[in-house]
């Protein structure tokens, strides 16, 4: 049985504790609001991207002039896969959630016969997979010393899948985010990037029903707007992933909280029972000691 120095001593610590996980979801609370408005933000934008080139991709259709980015290789051999968790522990399940669904769709792959290549932004994924996956790992995009995300960011890492695109490195490009719902809900998302998966045809509020005439012409529109859809899809799975980063650490960071309230419950009556019952034996020695004398 622990003395009452050390369950004092204990009953400081977790109380120490506690201090920190609290200071730790306030943090989180309020760079959570910032970050659910740069994503919520970031939303229309990508969705309305996807909408033009829906149009476009709808007046090229398969046609020879079409950008290789959009019709493929027509192979589906190499996978390229763009692995995006948190440069930080401390959220719960988030960086695991992400990583599982990555590293189930690696083995579904590599169970097909087919070869498999991972790009790694954020370091808890890079961690989570080299374990199994180390030698599939080409690159690594630490993002530690970004304070806010920006578009750079995600461009840098755009540009880099184009390079390795142009250079016949992969087929398939496929990205791994995690999408923001709410403070406990975050959903792991796979996305096609290449070759650009066609959007569904949008209904009458997008105008995705209307004809066009593009000059100079649809497929020169296109060399220039898949591009650059890639580094928006890139930039909203990013601020995607802070959202549901900040909303997991939260609600991770509060539940730690109250388990440290509850421990320091158990151990305070712990040491009060433990501390009455030396009172009641020293009591009775004394009590004892009198009679006898």
């Amino acid at each position: 049985m622990p003395s009452l120095k050390d369950l004092k001593n204990r009953i400081a610590s977790v109380k120490a504790t506690q201090k920190i996980t609290k200071a730790m979801k306030m943090v989180a609370a309020a760079k959570l609001r910032r970050a659910q408005e740069a994503a919520e933000a970031a939303r229309p934008y990508s969705q309305r991207m996807n909408a033009v080139l829906a149009n476009i991709a709808q007046a090229v259709g398969q046609d020879d002039a079409a950008p290789r980015l959009m019709t493929g290789t027509g192979k589906d051999d190499v996978h390229l896969l763009i692995v995006c968790t948190a440069e930080r522990g401390l959220c719960g399940g988030f960086n695991s959630q992400i990583a599982r669904l990555a590293r189930d769709h690696t083995r579904k792959l590599l169970a097909e016969g087919k070869t498999v290549k991972i790009i790694c932004v954020g370091k808890k994924g890079f961690d989570i997979l080299r374990r199994e996956f180390a030698s599939l790992i080409i690159d690594r995009v630490d993002l530690r010393e970004v304070k806010r995300i920006g578009f750079a960011n995600a461009d840098q890492i755009g540009r880099k899948v184009i390079e390795l695109f142009g250079k016949g490195e992969f087929d398939v490009c496929t990205l791994f985010y995690s999408e923001f719902k709410s403070v406990i809900s975050q959903i792991p998302t796979a996305l096609q990037l290449v070759p650009a998966a066609a959007p569904a045809v949008a209904d009458e509020t997008t105008g995705a029903s209307a004809i066009y005439d593009y000059e100079p012409d649809a497929a020169a529109i296109l060399d220039d707007l898949i591009p650059r859809n890639i580094s928006v899809q890139i930039f909203r799975a990013l601020l995607e992933n802070v959202a549901g980063e900040m909303g997991a650490k939260m609600s991770a960071m509060d539940n730690a909280t109250r388990n440290a309230g509850e421990m320091i419950d158990k151990l305070t009556l712990n040491y009060n029972r433990q501390r009455q019952a030396q009172i009641t034996t020293e009591l009775i020695e004394i009590i004892a000691g009198a009679e006898a004398l």
